[in-house]
């Protein structure tokens, strides 16, 4: 096999068996209802599988390069493809196809798990990106936190503005520090000594060095790196970050970003 590419950017799902003799050709064009994705593979077909197993009876499969609509996704047999090893399937039509071989523009999951109520997406009000010109909406800057927990980066470690920059759609905050960016923000984005952060708002902490800023997911929970270990991303709140690191909680922010002003 080729040179593992990383699913950053290039989200894709793994082979379950591939150029079996005979298998239907199914169509890979994308509906609405589900996230778009493009099968990858080295030029064979990808079969696809009643279960999410390698060893399940095939029901199809799928060309190299064929638009493919996931409605669903869950874990099964760990499989090695073309984006890594992962345990994590693909429900496309009325089959399974292992999540290494599925380009899907992100490196965590996109489609809801098999067999469960989708959440209801997370309430963002309160938060505004009105003449911001950020990239992305404070919705899609949470669902990018969200897919990104978990996940551990050299390019995370002692990146904070950084890291939220990336949520909002920015390759770079503009700020040299969390401190500096709070300080730039004009008055009327600033909420000073509110704990009450809606989802998207920017949480700052002022230290003597840079201070520190993460993104609210709501409910009093944020999304930060390093808190749980240099370089990851994880859940954590105002308080462990005040208890953890000593620093002074300075309020939140609207996502503005010297990047764009």
């Amino acid at each position: 096999m080729s040179t593992t590419i990383t699913k950053y950017a290039t989200r894709a799902g793994a082979v379950a068996g591939i150029g079996a003799a005979g298998l239907l050709a199914l169509s890979g064009a994308a509906s609405a209802a589900g996230h778009a994705g493009t099968v990858h593979t080295h030029g064979s077909p990808l079969t696809a599988r009643a279960s999410a197993s390698t060893s399940a009876r095939s029901t199809g499969s799928y060309a190299n390069g064929a638009k493919v609509t996931i409605s669903c996704q869950t874990n099964g047999s760990k499989v090695t493809g073309i984006y890594g090893t992962s345990t994590l399937w693909d429900k496309v039509g009325k089959g399974y196809v292992s999540d290494t071989y599925v380009k899907t523009g992100s490196d965590g999951r996109v489609a809801p798990q098999c067999g469960k109520t989708p959440a209801p997406p997370t309430s963002t009000k309160g938060c505004s990106t009105k003449g911001l010109n950020d990239p992305h909406s404070c919705g899609a800057a949470v669902a990018w936190a969200k897919a990104h927990l978990g996940r551990s980066s050299s390019d995370y470690a002692h990146r904070c503005d950084h890291v939220v920059a990336l949520a909002y759609g920015f390759g770079a905050s503009g700020s040299q520090s969390a401190n500096s960016h709070w300080a730039a923000i004009p008055g009327k984005y600033k909420h000073s000594g509110d704990t009450t952060v809606p989802a998207g708002g920017l949480a700052f902490f002022h230290s003597s060095s840079f201070g520190h800023v993460m993104i609210s997911l709501g409910g009093g929970k944020f999304a930060s790196n390093d808190i749980h270990g240099n370089g990851t991303y994880t859940t954590t709140t105002i308080a462990e970050i005040k208890s953890k690191w000593g620093e002074h909680y300075v309020g939140w922010a609207q996502p503005w970003f010297q990047a764009n002003h």
